[in-house]
Protein backbone atom coordinates (compact mmCIF):
# COMPACT_ATOMS: atom_id res chain seq x y z
CA UNK A 1 0.00 0.00 0.00
CA UNK A 2 2.95 2.31 0.32
CA UNK A 3 3.25 2.73 -3.32
CA UNK A 4 -0.69 4.76 -3.21
CA UNK A 5 -0.58 8.23 -2.85
CA UNK A 6 -2.02 8.92 0.54
CA UNK A 7 -5.45 10.76 0.40
CA UNK A 8 -5.61 12.06 4.15
CA UNK A 9 -8.69 13.67 5.80
CA UNK A 10 -11.12 12.92 2.68
CA UNK A 11 -14.62 12.17 3.91
CA UNK A 12 -15.84 9.08 1.57
CA UNK A 13 -19.22 7.39 1.64
CA UNK A 14 -18.61 3.50 0.75
CA UNK A 15 -21.82 2.01 -0.38
CA UNK A 16 -21.93 -1.88 -1.13
CA UNK A 17 -23.58 -4.72 -0.27
CA UNK A 18 -21.22 -7.45 -0.39
CA UNK A 19 -20.03 -7.48 3.34
CA UNK A 20 -16.32 -8.62 2.11
CA UNK A 21 -16.01 -6.32 -0.94
CA UNK A 22 -17.11 -3.98 1.73
CA UNK A 23 -14.61 -4.32 4.36
CA UNK A 24 -12.03 -4.97 1.65
CA UNK A 25 -13.18 -1.14 0.25
CA UNK A 26 -12.90 0.53 3.63
CA UNK A 27 -9.75 -1.05 4.69
CA UNK A 28 -8.29 -0.03 1.40
CA UNK A 29 -9.36 3.72 1.91
CA UNK A 30 -8.56 4.04 5.70
CA UNK A 31 -5.38 2.99 4.60
CA UNK A 32 -5.50 5.60 2.36
CA UNK A 33 -5.97 8.11 4.99
CA UNK A 34 -9.77 8.91 4.17
CA UNK A 35 -12.45 8.46 7.10
CA UNK A 36 -15.01 5.81 5.06
CA UNK A 37 -18.09 6.33 5.93
CA UNK A 38 -20.35 3.39 5.83
CA UNK A 39 -19.89 1.10 4.23
CA UNK A 40 -23.73 1.19 3.84
CA UNK A 41 -25.50 -2.06 2.07
CA UNK A 42 -28.86 0.24 1.00
CA UNK A 43 -29.90 2.95 -0.97
CA UNK A 44 -32.31 4.00 2.34
CA UNK A 45 -29.41 2.85 4.74
CA UNK A 46 -26.86 5.32 2.91
CA UNK A 47 -29.00 8.11 2.55
CA UNK A 48 -29.66 7.56 6.25
CA UNK A 49 -26.23 7.79 6.94
CA UNK A 50 -25.34 11.15 5.30
CA UNK A 51 -27.81 13.05 6.66
CA UNK A 52 -25.99 15.95 7.77
CA UNK A 53 -22.87 14.53 7.17
CA UNK A 54 -19.91 16.58 5.32
CA UNK A 55 -18.61 14.87 1.97
CA UNK A 56 -15.66 14.40 -0.49
CA UNK A 57 -17.08 12.05 -2.29
CA UNK A 58 -18.40 8.43 -2.58
CA UNK A 59 -17.98 5.02 -3.82
CA UNK A 60 -21.22 3.46 -5.15
CA UNK A 61 -21.40 0.38 -6.37
CA UNK A 62 -24.61 0.42 -8.66
CA UNK A 63 -26.64 -3.42 -7.70
CA UNK A 64 -27.44 -3.33 -3.99
CA UNK A 65 -28.99 -6.43 -3.88
CA UNK A 66 -31.30 -5.88 -7.06
CA UNK A 67 -32.41 -2.03 -5.75
CA UNK A 68 -29.72 0.64 -7.63
CA UNK A 69 -27.76 2.74 -6.04
CA UNK A 70 -28.88 6.16 -8.60
CA UNK A 71 -31.04 7.86 -5.89
CA UNK A 72 -27.89 8.03 -3.60
CA UNK A 73 -25.79 9.53 -7.00
CA UNK A 74 -28.62 11.92 -7.80
CA UNK A 75 -28.56 13.28 -3.71
CA UNK A 76 -24.88 14.02 -3.80
CA UNK A 77 -25.14 15.63 -7.54
CA UNK A 78 -27.63 18.09 -5.89
CA UNK A 79 -24.70 18.50 -2.86
CA UNK A 80 -22.70 18.70 -5.48
CA UNK A 81 -20.05 15.76 -3.94
CA UNK A 82 -18.42 13.83 -6.53
CA UNK A 83 -18.92 9.92 -6.93
CA UNK A 84 -17.50 7.06 -8.47
CA UNK A 85 -20.12 3.60 -9.19
CA UNK A 86 -18.41 0.55 -9.25
CA UNK A 87 -19.94 -1.83 -11.23
CA UNK A 88 -19.71 -6.15 -12.51
CA UNK A 89 -21.42 -4.75 -15.57
CA UNK A 90 -19.87 -4.43 -18.85
CA UNK A 91 -22.86 -2.05 -20.39
CA UNK A 92 -23.80 0.83 -20.36
CA UNK A 93 -27.64 0.62 -20.79
CA UNK A 94 -27.92 -0.10 -17.23
CA UNK A 95 -27.25 3.70 -16.49
CA UNK A 96 -29.80 6.40 -17.03
CA UNK A 97 -28.60 9.08 -19.37
CA UNK A 98 -27.49 11.45 -16.34
CA UNK A 99 -24.97 9.12 -15.21
CA UNK A 100 -23.69 7.49 -18.77
CA UNK A 101 -20.59 9.44 -18.40
CA UNK A 102 -20.09 9.19 -14.86
CA UNK A 103 -16.45 8.01 -13.58
CA UNK A 104 -16.99 4.01 -12.85
CA UNK A 105 -14.98 1.01 -11.80
CA UNK A 106 -15.00 -2.14 -13.22
CA UNK A 107 -15.24 -5.25 -10.29
CA UNK A 108 -13.47 -6.76 -9.18
CA UNK A 109 -11.72 -3.09 -8.65
CA UNK A 110 -7.89 -3.04 -8.62
CA UNK A 111 -6.57 -1.00 -4.70
CA UNK A 112 -4.55 1.61 -7.28
CA UNK A 113 -7.40 2.18 -9.30
CA UNK A 114 -10.23 3.37 -6.31
CA UNK A 115 -7.28 5.08 -4.56
CA UNK A 116 -6.85 7.23 -7.92
CA UNK A 117 -10.39 7.59 -8.36
CA UNK A 118 -10.80 8.85 -4.52
CA UNK A 119 -7.91 11.13 -4.95
CA UNK A 120 -9.41 13.08 -7.83
CA UNK A 121 -12.19 14.05 -5.06
CA UNK A 122 -9.43 16.27 -3.30
CA UNK A 123 -9.42 18.68 -6.31
CA UNK A 124 -13.11 18.62 -6.45
CA UNK A 125 -13.08 20.14 -2.40
CA UNK A 126 -10.12 23.22 -3.88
Amino acid sequence: MNEMTPIPGLRILVVEDSFLIACDLADELKAAGCTVIGPEPSVEQALKSIDGVTLDGAVLDVNLRGERSFPIAEHLATRDVPFVFLTGYDSTTIFPDRFRDSPRLSKPVESKLLIEAVSRFAEHRQ
